[in-house]
């Protein structure tokens, strides 16, 4: 097979339905034959090796500003066209460092305390599902849990949450570097919620403090810390996606995983110390997030391939994962595996800032479903995933008690 026979451009992003529906093959096939390879559709040199991907993902001397790089690639898309203050996902230092700094300090100080609260949540969610014949796995447990732990960091009303889950679907839009004219008119009525949402916060926070996340930012604001305000209202709705959507995903391919996999779950349920392992392999064998990707700040060999400057860099986090020179038996779904860091919340400066909080939601509600349910099994359906480029995650999945 020649490398213009193997798989681009759509057919290795979501959007392609025999891509979508299982990504690992062509993944396999792209990875063992050219791990290094320069996509002529998407314009971008796309990673897929173990050592490669994570050597980028580490390299701090990279962009992440999509608007730096070569305006021919796809994901030249992802920079914002509605000229709103960036995320931290796509900033630069110095202002990837001064608006993460706080945001970071603040978010994992809450976070830490937080285990009690998250796992209150989980029962709450389970006692609703008592006595059911069915239920969906993704609207029923996958959804509440993320949006009710997001909603008490951010201090959000009970009678919001319809709202954010609804505005987080929007915002997410601006992780898709394929968005159709309907999509980008989500995303802008989502920004423009949560902009009045936040701003209206903040006001509030400032006179009349609260235990939450927001009324920590403003007072670091206070403090000193150079944030402005619609800098912080970006970050904030970046939380949504990280706290929110991505968790979702990782609950619920994390119940598919164990229930395709009997063993396993046996295993999971007769010993708690396996817990935290499990969602570690969880995160290695079906990640919620495909890729990320940064831009070349300077002219730089890859793999023998020269990527020119502003040069965009497509890392598959997902294929990274599976890399056989790395993890043995990589198709393998085993929650025993020998320590081997995966790749699923990216890394170096702009590793995934809620990882912390999307660990001890997983653990939580992976280990209290399979306890709560001891005889869950699959209901009989034709499974689909989202049709969202880098992404992973199931339309819905039903199981019976």
């Amino acid at each position: 097979m020649s490398e213009q026979d193997l798989p681009t451009g759509l057919q290795i992003l979501e959007i392609d339905p025999e891509f979508r529906a299982d990504p690992y093959p062509r993944l396999a096939e792209l990875q063992s034959k050219c791990p290094v390879r320069h996509d002529p559709v998407l314009e971008s040199t796309v990673l897929t090796g173990y050592g490669e991907v994570r050597a980028v993902v580490n390299d701090r001397t990279l962009w992440r500003n999509p608007a730096r790089g070569n305006p021919r690639s796809l994901f030249n898309r992802l920079s914002d066209a509605n000229e709103r203050p960036l995320s931290i996902l796509f900033m630069d230092d110095p202002d990837h460092a001064r608006v993460r700094g706080p945001l970071t300090q603040a978010f994992y100080k809450r976070a830490a305390k937080l285990k009690p609260q998250v796992e209150a949540i989980v029962d709450e969610v389970l006692d609703g599902l008592e006595g059911r014949a069915s239920f969906d796995v993704i609207a029923d447990f996958g959804v509440p849990v993320p949006i009710l732990v997001i909603a008490a960091v951010l201090g959000i009303e009970k009678d919001r949450l319809h709202d954010f889950r609804e505005w987080s679907e929007g915002i997410i839009q601006s992780l898709n570097a394929m968005r159709t004219p309907e999509e980008d008119a989500q995303l802008l009525a989502a920004a423009e919620a949560l902009d009045a949402y936040f701003g209206q916060a903040m006001a509030e926070r400032r006179k009349t403090p609260r235990d939450d996340l927001i009324s920590d930012m403003v007072q670091l604001q206070a403090e000193g810390a150079q944030i402005a305000d619609d800098e912080l209202s970006v970050n904030l709705q970046s939380l949504l996606v990280g706290g929110n959507l991505t968790t979702t995903d990782l609950i619920g391919n994390g119940v598919l995983a164990f229930l395709r996999h009997p063993d396993q779950l046996a295993l999971f349920r007769a010993d708690p110390k396996l817990t935290a392992a499990a969602v570690e392999e969880i995160l290695r064998y079906d990640p919620p997030i495909s890729m990320t990707s940064r831009i070349a700040s300077r002219e730089m060999e890859l793999g023998g391939d020269t990527v020119e400057a502003k040069g965009a860099l497509i890392s598959h986090l997902r294929a990274a994962n599976r890399d056989p020179a790395v993890f043995e038996n990589p198709d393998r779904f085993d929650i025993t595996r020998k320590h081997a860091p995966h790749v699923a919340f990216g890394g170096g400066a702009h590793i995934c800032i809620g990882a912390p909080l999307a660990r001890m939601e997983g653990q939580a509600a992976l280990w209290k479903l399979f306890q709560r349910f001891p005889e869950l099994k699959l209901a009989d359906q034709d499974l689909a995933y989202r049709p969202m480029p880098g992404f992973r995650g199931l339309e819905r999945l039903i199981v019976e008690p």
